[in-house]
């Protein structure tokens, strides 16, 4: 009788944790798939087109520690100012989990964007790129591999010739695929 109950004990909790919705990014990815006014691309990484022969073999191996690329956004076009507030409040309240790591943050235009990453900082599994602005809107960008390295796949992007900016960031690219998609 005493392994019974301890048994539907064990049941009980593992019911009740299952349950609990607790927010997480990948939830917010999903659900922002369902939502109309939202820009949402699932690309691999065989997909995206770099000037492979520009790259040395060292940077061949750090392109292809990248696996996986997924992009939401809420365009300020899309929006009433209420909507973009909720949308850019749940995306902090998320990315405030002890489990992302603030790599860096600036300002730029009136736009404001964090990078957070998940994993060992020379071993990277994840990097997430945050941003907002009024005039832009809120998304997220969440680039999956196995361990990445932050610092040496901006240098690859950058011999790619990007023309990204000396952030390593291309804002107009961005606010172009923003703009076309609805």
């Amino acid at each position: 009788m005493k392994k019974l109950y301890i048994l539907s004990l064990i049941c009980l909790t593992a019911f009740i944790v299952s349950c609990s919705k607790k927010e997480s990014l990948q939830n917010y990815l999903v659900e922002s798939q369902d939502k109309s006014s939202f820009v949402t691309l699932d690309v691999p990484a065989s997909v995206v087109e770099l000037a492979e022969d520009n790259l040395s073999e060292e940077d061949k191996v750090i392109y292809k520690s990248v696996k996986k690329v997924n992009i939401t956004a809420l365009p300020a076009k899309n929006a009433d100012e209420g909507t973009y507030e909720e949308e850019k409040a749940k995306l902090k309240k998320i990315l405030s989990d002890p489990s992302y790591k603030k790599l860096m943050s600036f300002k730029k235009d009136g736009n404001n964007i964090r990078i957070y990453y998940t994993g060992e900082s020379d071993a990277i599994n994840e990097i997430i790129a945050f941003g907002y602005g009024k005039e832009l809107g809120v998304g997220v960008a969440r680039i999956l591999g196995e361990k990445m390295n932050p610092s040496k796949i901006i240098s690859v992007l950058k011999n790619a010739d990007l023309n990204l900016d000396s952030n390593g960031m291309n804002l107009n690219k961005i606010k172009t695929i923003l703009n076309e998609k609805k």
